[in-house]
């Protein structure tokens, strides 16, 4: 949860969902499970970062040198140190990476996000205007499913039913 905000998402399509095992949670409001750090520890190498992330350190250099990662401090020999609330960061920018919103967005947000308070109004259009995306994109996912599902049945059918099909 960055800066504080957590939004469920109204469901936008009367179609069957597949059913999942329940975890007992609602995965859109609940918090995000927090990456497996060590008790305590507040400092990580890229490559701890790396594995804690999937990212790769060219894509950790890069989102640092395109604006979108906050100031990484640095050891006495000039190596990177990721903090815990730069893997915070990491797995909020992963969220809308997921949503499809343009890195230069991203970049935006960041900026804005190290302006401050003056820029909560602009931060939340941005969030909504994806949000928007999204649910556009849930919409057209939803329409697809129902084309696939379609489909699936009526080929399931066809081989219950040859008889049907012969020339």
């Amino acid at each position: 949860m960055i800066d504080g905000t957590s939004r469920s998402i109204p469901a936008t399509s009367t179609q069957p969902q597949p059913q999942r095992p329940s975890t007992g949670v609602d995965a859109c409001t609940a918090a995000p499970e927090a990456h497996p750090r060590p008790a305590g520890k507040d400092s990580y190498t890229i490559s701890e970062v790396v594995a804690f992330t999937g990212l790769t350190a060219h894509t950790l250099r890069w989102y640092e040198r395109i604006g979108l990662m906050p100031h990484v401090d640095r050891s006495h020999t000039g190596q990177r140190r990721f903090s815990n609330r730069d893997l915070d960061w990491l797995v909020f920018v992963g969220k809308l990476r997921l949503t499809g919103m343009p890195v230069a967005d991203m970049v935006r947000y960041a900026e804005l996000l190290r302006v401050g308070e003056s820029t909560f109004e602009e931060r939340q259009e941005l969030l909504e205007s994806t949000r928007r995306d999204v649910i556009t994109r849930i919409a057209e996912l939803h329409d697809t499913l129902a084309v696939l599902d379609h489909k699936i049945e009526y080929y399931a059918g066809a081989r219950r039913a040859p008889e049907r099909h012969s020339a």
